[in-house]
């Protein structure tokens, strides 16, 4: 059987996976098991946002309330199931320029769509798209409800679900006309497999059965909560590609090819904008795989009317290049895998308390854990609705993968972080060297709006937000505080070197003020503002420093571990570009006694145009520690001052996702807990009843980050940070923590 990524990890993962074997095997007083269950999502209704989902975190499956997509067509989702689409007529990615924009007395040209270029721009911003693989669900033979219409969920009497976060998998059971049906979904912890078992007399009568159906990519930026499209048959010769199905079935087994074969390709051919992928099935009892059904997108239907069970595992791959396993096998090894991640690794218990807002902070907490797993732990960056629907296009964000990722390293499981880190960035290394090397700079300057090949999707903004820079940085520095040797040295340094690199050279130096300037042209955090003016923003400046801080410290430490002798492979000497530009960066700016966004901002504080979007001056004392290198430390009154001014005069009520933990994070820094648990519980910070973070009206629900970034601020509460030890809870709050170490 072919190794996922996370099973066929390096050197990394073994050091991973002794730590946590070290750290599960220690005693432990709080029984995570009864906490964790004690919040498994009961449902009696499908939910018309949000799908209760299995997966792995490279695939996932949501369910309606069948456990399956019976009634509403939710999504299987994968990090390799990408499409392009039909390239626009006699244009290529070749053809696109972007635009030149004057930076500091010369021309840099940057990834922006150009007027001149409308077509092949567009295709670029959406291209690659994430794709659906494929809809599962129930089919019902020739039976009808009480109305005598197709069956629909308003027939199914009875209905319950309960997701079992123990042990990863969904229960659903329903009576349809006076018979019971009993469903159980689970996913493979490592490998792109789901498994379903069907318990019902309706089988063995042969009027229950499965389908499996394949929805069409489109050019939606968003697609939620379902991705794709179902056009009949007769709309397809009008679509903007060609399909085709190559399968194979026989009473066990089955295989179905699915080629789409964009206009400029022919389908089978290895046109880059061909997309062809495999299900691989097999089933418990002799069964019969019919298809495609008349007047469908490629319908297949599987009947087994020889028994009252039917167990069905669909394997999935971009090279149909391994069997599926049986279903008992797949339910046994998800049930090891899943317990033995919740014993492992970090644990916070608030049960002790009377306080409600404790036990919704549990359940977020807990739901939480489980969400980010099954859609964060990937192999790629993930998009920032994970593996429930696809937001801009299904790309993910660089910038986000900060709140994505950090918080698996702070509860102690990296071997999830390993799936993704450092090699995600080892492979945009070249892509991001060039972007730099064309702009007039040395090192590797990380894109935004991104896909698997590294490529940044056009736009303004995309191409001039930099605060995703010194992340690299950010995570070398915990994995090397979690495994301090020559190893992890190894693993980071051309990817260290490269960004600070880039950041020492991006920065320019002023001869007026002796300085060296972050912009113009530059995009802050919260993306407002006229980017020709913004210059040095004041959490970039933070960060900028921070990051090369972390850098120096690198290089010092190849140095320290190579005895003072020359390195074959990784250059010791800190190069004075870095030392230059962190001793000399602009000052924070300030202004009345607090930060600004940035440097000269007019009216801050006063224009509401100011005081929205993303609050990242609580980032530069919470997200970020003070300063290692002891250069400008920071005015902790003008800390608290800017604080003050976020909760007082911000537009929070449309703040989203990970502002509320990054203000939890700054609180807590300045010795406010209640503080924290109120940004942390505030209405505006909403979660459903699955666990999911809601978008509203900006991006889709859900939206991730928020996910992330609330385990990053728990984590930092029971933690806490290097000179203050957690953990931070309220006292009458009685927490119980287990395994966390302290923080940056």
């Amino acid at each position: 059987m072919r190794l996922s990524p996370a099973v066929a990890a390096t050197s990394l993962l073994l050091l991973v996976e002794t730590a946590s074997a070290a750290l599960a095997a220690k005693p432990q007083t709080i029984n995570r098991q009864k906490i964790v269950q004690s919040f498994n999502v009961r449902r009696s209704a499908s939910s018309k946002t949000t799908p209760l989902q299995v997966g792995n975190g490279n695939l996932a499956f949501g369910a309606d309330i069948t456990g399956l997509q019976t009634f509403l067509p939710y999504n299987i989702l994968s990090t390799w199931g990408w499409h392009n689409f039909s390239l626009p007529a006699t244009a290529t990615p070749d053809n696109f320029t972007g635009l030149d924009w004057d930076t500091h007395g010369r021309l840099v040209n940057y990834d922006q769509p150009n007027p001149a270029e409308q077509a092949i721009s567009d295709w670029l911003i959406q291209n690659p798209q994430r794709i659906n693989l494929a809809r599962i669900g129930l089919d019902f033979g020739n039976l009808t409800g009480a109305s005598g219409k197709p069956v629909a969920e308003a027939d199914l009497v009875n209905a319950t679900q309960v997701l079992d976060l123990w042990t990863g998998s969904i229960r659903s059971s329903f009576v349809l006309n006076g018979t019971a049906v009993e469903i159980e979904t689970w996913a493979h912890p490592e490998e792109d497999m789901i498994g379903i078992a069907i318990r019902s007399d309706l089988l063995a009568a042969g009027d229950l059965g499965l389908f499996l159906d394949f929805p069409y990519p489109d050019t939606n930026k968003f697609d939620a909560p379902f991705v794709g499209v179902y056009p009949n048959a007769s709309s397809l010769k009008e679509a903007a590609h060609n399909e085709t199905f190559q399968t194979v079935f026989d009473p066990w087994y089955g295989t179905i090819q699915r080629i789409l074969a964009s206009k400029d390709g022919t389908n089978g051919s290895s046109n880059a904008n061909d997309t062809s992928y495999y299900l691989q099935l097999q089933w418990n009892n002799y069964g019969h795989m019919a298809g495609p059904q008349p007047g469908t997108n490629g319908r297949y239907v599987l009947t087994a009317a020889n028994s009252t069970e039917l167990l069905f595992v669909a394997a999935f791959s971009s090279a149909g290049d391994f069997v599926p396993m049986s279903f008992g096998g797949l339910s046994d090894a998800a049930t090891d895998w899943w317990s033995d991640y919740w014993a492992s690794g970090a644990f916070v218990d608030l049960t002790a308390s009377n306080d409600t807002q404790a036990k919704e902070l549990q359940r977020r907490t807990v739901l939480s854990q489980y969400l980010t797993v099954v859609n964060s732990a990937s192999t790629n960056p993930p998009q920032e609705s994970g593996l429930v629907n696809n937001g801009w296009y299904g790309k993910f964000h660089l910038e986000m993968a900060f709140w994505h990722l950090v918080h698996f390293a702070r509860w102690g499981h990296f071997d999830l972080l390993s799936r993704s880190l450092p090699d995600m960035y080892t492979r945009f290394l070249a892509s991001s060297i060039d972007r730099a090397k064309k702009q007039g700079y040395q090192g590797a300057r990380w894109g935004k709006m991104t896909d698997p090949t590294g490529r940044s999707a056009p736009g303004e903004i995309n191409s001039l937000l930099i605060w995703q820079q010194p992340h690299p940085l950010y995570f070398a520095e915990l994995h090397y505080r979690a495994h301090p040797n020559a190893s992890t040295l190894r693993q980071w340094d051309a990817i260290v070197t490269a960004t600070a690199d880039f950041m020492a050279s991006f920065a320019f130096f002023n001869k007026t003020t002796g300085v060296y300037d972050l912009g113009p042209p530059v995009y802050p955090v919260s993306e407002t503002g006229n980017p020709n003016v913004t210059i040095n923003p004041a959490f970039e400046l933070a960060y900028w420093r921070f990051g090369l801080d972390v850098a120096i410290r690198w290089k010092q430490r190849i140095a320290s571990s190579s005895n003072g002798t020359a390195n074959a492979t990784h250059a010791t000497a800190v190069p004075k570009a870095w030392t230059a530009v962190r001793s000399k960066l602009a000052p924070l700016p300030v202004a009345n006694g607090t930060f600004t966004t940035y440097e000269g901002i007019p009216n801050m504080w006063s224009d509401p145009a100011t005081v929205t979007d993303h609050p990242a001056l609580a980032g530069i004392y919470g997200w970020l520690p003070p300063s290692t290198s002891g250069l400008q430390p920071l005015n902790l009154t003008v800390v608290q001052n800017t604080a003050d001014k976020i909760r007082t005069t911000w537009d929070l009520k449309n703040s989203y996702g990970w502002d509320f933990p990054m203000l939890a994070m700054n609180s807590l820094r300045l010795g406010n807990a209640k503080q924290a648990l109120a940004y942390l519980l505030d209405p505006a910070f909403s979660f459903d009843d699955a666990g999911y973070p809601t978008g509203g009206s900006r991006v889709p629900t859900p939206y991730m980050p928020s996910s992330g970034a609330l385990l990053q601020a728990v984590a930092m509460l029971a933690g806490g940070w290097d000179g203050s030890p957690g953990p931070h809870f309220p006292a009458e709050w009685k927490a119980v923590v287990e395994g966390f170490s302290v923080g940056l």
